[in-house]
């Protein structure tokens, strides 16, 4: 039985071979694809502690998410053949108009660590676009990030759209950004806000179960 303390350990310092290798040990030992899931949620659970009490920053946290990364990639396949449902299916994108995107693939990785599949449609998202993932890939949370004063009421639209296509009430929305906060979220009609990207995770979880 491969140690999956070791994939623990290799998430939360960024190593990204040392993660890939243990899952694959541990794939080819016959572990269950969610075993191996119930071990990179806690690790990712503690990057973002790490995050939030200033030991970690940015860098650090963009290591182990590609750790992460590196082991989901191999275990993702295995879940999906297995029947496994996700915690939730989010669907993720900085919003028409902005191009930043670091905070909104932190998000992401951390979400996906967190348990729940993740659609990323990536920066200058029109509200469009989101209502299709939405539609499609049946999504009960959409995240939208925005890193600039001018295109935060691109959030506003999006949510609109949401609502004037009739998928509004099927998703929780959540909103984050540099320049964002929770009486923004309210006035814009969010279901709530998020200033780290582990708490962002922590919110999701919330907001899924309500």
């Amino acid at each position: 039985m491969p140690d999956l303390e070791k994939l623990r350990e290799a998430v939360i310092q960024g190593n990204w071979k040392a993660a890939a290798a243990v899952t694959q040990a541990a794939i080819d030992e016959g572990v269950a694809p969610l075993t191996v899931v119930n071990c990179l949620i806690p690790a990712m659970d503690e990057v973002g502690r790490l995050f939030e009490c200033e030991e970690y920053f940015v860098p650090e946290m963009l290591l182990s998410a590609r750790a992460m990364k590196a082991s989901m990639e191999l275990i993702r396949p295995l879940l999906a053949a297995a029947g496994t449902e996700p915690v939730g299916r989010v669907v993720i994108g900085t919003v028409k108009g902005d191009l930043h995107d670091i905070g909104k693939n932190l998000v992401a990785s951390m979400l996906e660590g967190g348990g729940f599949e993740v659609i990323d449609l990536g920066a200058d998202v029109a509200p469009e676009r989101f209502i299709e993932a939405v539609t499609t890939r049946k999504a009960n949370l959409v995240a939208l990030s925005a890193l600039l004063t001018v295109t935060m009421p691109s959030m506003k639209t999006t949510i609109d759209a949401l609502q004037a296509a009739g998928v509004r009430e099927k998703v929780k929305v959540m909103v984050g950004g540099a320049p964002v906060n929770e009486q923004y979220a309210t006035s814009i009609g969010a279901d709530g806000y998020s200033e780290s990207a582990g708490g962002a995770v922590a919110l999701a979880r919330k907001l899924v179960a309500a």
